[in-house]
């Protein structure tokens, strides 16, 4: 199961290591996830890291000066008293304060649960779309991924794709209204040809990613 640390904790826990060491020039910690990825028992760590190019800070009429820079993503797998790289990806995410238009802009959260890593992205009420990640190959590749389109709390339809099995499940709700207490879905399961996996240190930006079959 994924723990999610404040840094002060997580300093506590760990006093011999230095993070700042595997960061890339011109970048900071945002955010610190631990947990077991290559299922040896002990506690990995993925950093979450923010460039900070002070051009990249804009001036919004509303909500006043905004940090626009880029996020990106470290896996760090625990061996003896270190931690060892394995992926290094500094630009794949976009700034938390992107503009949403009407609505606020996806949250993005990130953590680790039986051996697995997931990238969610969080809408509110319209849904989520999230990509699970396993460590293989000396990287971590794409073995999964769903997403719900919602509106409120009812749930329009939901989709579900596993990349190892080759399968698609589509699930939609037959009886959309908020009078009725319970949903009722039609499910749909498809056979999706994959190929070779898509690898977490080759995701060139998770917004515009597509993983539709």
């Amino acid at each position: 199961m994924a723990i999610l640390l404040s840094a002060a904790v997580f300093a506590q826990s760990h006093p011999a290591i230095n993070f700042s060491e595997f960061l890339p020039e011109g970048h900071v910690l945002f955010e610190k996830v631990s947990g077991d990825l290559n299922n040896d028992g002990l506690n990995d760590c993925v950093l979450i890291t923010k460039a900070t190019d002070k051009s990249r800070i804009i001036k919004d009429e509303v909500r006043g000066d905004l940090d626009r820079n880029r996020r990106g993503i470290i896996v760090l797998f625990r061996k003896n008293d270190s931690y060892v790289p394995v992926v290094s990806n500094p630009d794949c995410f976009s700034s938390e304060n992107e503009d949403g238009g009407v609505y606020f802009a996806p949250e993005l959260s990130v953590s680790i649960k039986e051996g697995n890593l997931f990238i969610h992205y969080g809408h509110g009420r319209y849904g989520y779309w999230k990509y699970t990640f396993r460590a293989q190959n000396n990287d971590l590749e794409l073995i999964g991924y769903d997403s719900s389109s919602n509106h409120g709390p009812y749930t329009i339809s939901a989709v579900s794709m596993n990349f190892l099995t080759g399968k698609k499940l589509t699930r939609e709700n037959l009886f959309q209204s908020e009078e009725l207490e319970e949903e009722v879905f039609k499910e749909t399961w498809e056979d999706i040809e994959v190929g070779e996996l898509l690898k977490l240190s080759e995701v060139e930006d998770f917004d515009g990613l597509e993983v539709g079959y």
